[in-house]
């Protein structure tokens, strides 16, 4: 019989190999993993030669630097392409980004609603001479989610006033009709969209058989009209899978073969293990909007309850904000886990990697990933990674973590336990899924991947 509750055996078996590796590999047990990570020439060689410096304008409607991937995309992107030598405004919508140094950030200031502490009173009397404040204010009011919208108007305005000089302008997935009317222009323009929302309403709807509750789903998910109606007219569209590019193809009825696959990065030099921090035994980590659906969040919460009848030391610890009045909040007290379960939000980046170093394994337990970046992060920090089948994340980690089923608790249990009574099973999946990333995910083999893609369109206009 395994011997569970032997923290301090637990510990030390996930930190350190049987025996001593020979230099640029690691040995556990039988598997011999390379720990030699690729020269800045091998990676380079794997990357378009684009030669001409950009002046380029990223575009986010909204770009919380803490949770959801699109603060993070514009975070990363912008940052690798200063690094190739390019210029890069990027024009942004409340929250606004964490951008380094080289990147210089435009606000288009909106209401920011969803931090105001009522989002009635929020009105002010200056608001009401503009539509679009107004609108902002009016929508969200009747369970609407406006921002897409306003972010296009305060857009367009902007572009008319300053008149900037862009080679490209790149939308993160506002999808909003004023990308049309810049397009309309001449301007140089492209969208990314990681994944079609219409995958988040169908998820929604499906987990819930109140009627009320569907309709302010489908109340809130109006802004799906326009990003219809305006993908169908873009000229230029870049995703980030392979899957995302199938599904955003019959999601908008139109055509794959448009569509360009792009590859999210894993800042490499940011996400890496962390040899000095010890890792907490028994330590499960997630990353997960807590009453999101799609994020299959229910379904590790479950799992973490079949597990805590042998390994009563286990316990989870969710990058994310619960909602106390939440399915997350009440699933937890259904199943009495809560001792078990902690929920943290608003860290850096610095201490995120530490939370990665710290867990013996991590889990993504979505229903459907346009990309995962959460996946992609915890291997790039060399940790174990349990993942399901939704969307894209196969394609991020490949053979290197362990693949399960969707909506299947049992499933994520089984490979739980796995790792557990496996550790150095474990160890050998973290150094590959690091080499995985640094070989495939990189944000520089990204960076110049999309620049490629931006002189194409240039020359095509």
């Amino acid at each position: 019989m395994p011997q569970r509750n032997n923290a301090t055996q637990q510990s030390a078996a996930l930190q350190s190999p049987k025996r001593q590796p020979t230099p640029g590999t690691a040995v556990t047990d039988d598997i011999a993993v390379s720990t030699t990570e690729p020269s800045t020439a091998e990676l380079s060689t794997t990357t378009p030669d684009n030669p001409a410096k950009l002046k380029i304008c990223l575009l986010g409607y909204r770009s919380n630097p803490y949770s959801g991937g699109q603060g993070i995309y514009i975070r990363y992107l912008s940052k690798a392409l200063v690094q190739a030598g390019h210029q890069v405004d990027v024009i942004s919508g409340e929250p606004y980004p964490l951008l380094d140094p080289g990147v210089n950030l435009i606000k288009l200031p909106g209401l920011n609603l969803y931090e105001a502490d009522n989002h009635v009173t929020a009105l002010r009397l200056r608001h009401l001479g503009s539509f679009t404040d107004f609108f902002e204010w009016f929508s969200m009011l009747t369970g609407g989610f406006p921002e897409p919208y306003t972010f296009g108007r305060r857009l367009v305005k902007y572009f008319r006033r300053h008149k900037p000089d862009y080679d490209i302008v790149h939308d993160n997935q506002s999808l909003c009709y004023g990308l049309l009317q810049l397009q309309n222009t001449g301007t140089a323009l492209v969208a990314t969209i990681h994944h079609p929302i219409t995958s988040d309403l169908a998820i929604a709807l499906a987990n819930t058989d109140d009627w009320k509750l569907r309709l302010l789903i489908r109340r809130w998910h109006g802004f799906l009209g326009m990003q219809k109606k305006v993908v169908t007219r873009l000229k230029h569209i870049v995703t980030v899978s392979e899957q995302s590019r199938q599904d955003i193809a019959s999601a908008f009825n139109i055509d794959a073969a448009a569509i360009e696959v792009v590859h999210n990065g894993i800042d490499t030099e940011v996400f890496r293990p962390q040899p000095q921090t010890p890792r907490v035994p028994f330590r499960i980590m997630a990353t997960a909007s807590a009453d999101q659906p799609l994020k299959g969040l229910q379904y590790l919460l479950r799992a973490i309850a079949l597990l805590a009848v042998d390994y009563p030391a286990i316990h989870l610890v969710v990058l994310g904000k619960i909602n106390a009045d939440g399915e997350s909040q009440r699933l937890i007290d259904e199943l009495a886990i809560g001792p078990r379960v902690e929920f943290v939000s608003g860290v850096s980046t610095e201490a995120l990697v530490t939370l990665y170093a710290q867990a013996s394994i991590v889990v993504v337990p979505s229903i459907y990933e346009g990309f995962g970046l959460p996946a992609g992060e915890a291997m790039a920090c060399g940790v174990a990674v349990v993942s399901t089948t939704g969307g894209a994340l196969p394609e991020v980690v490949g053979e290197d973590g362990i693949l399960v089923p969707v909506r299947d608790a049992p499933a994520i249990a089984d490979a739980i336990k796995d790792l557990l009574e496996n550790p150095n099973k474990a160890i050998a999946l973290g150094l590959r899924a690091r080499q995985r990333i640094l070989r495939l995910f990189s944000w520089k083999v990204a960076a110049a991947s999309m620049a490629h893609t931006y002189h194409r369109i240039i020359k095509s206009q």
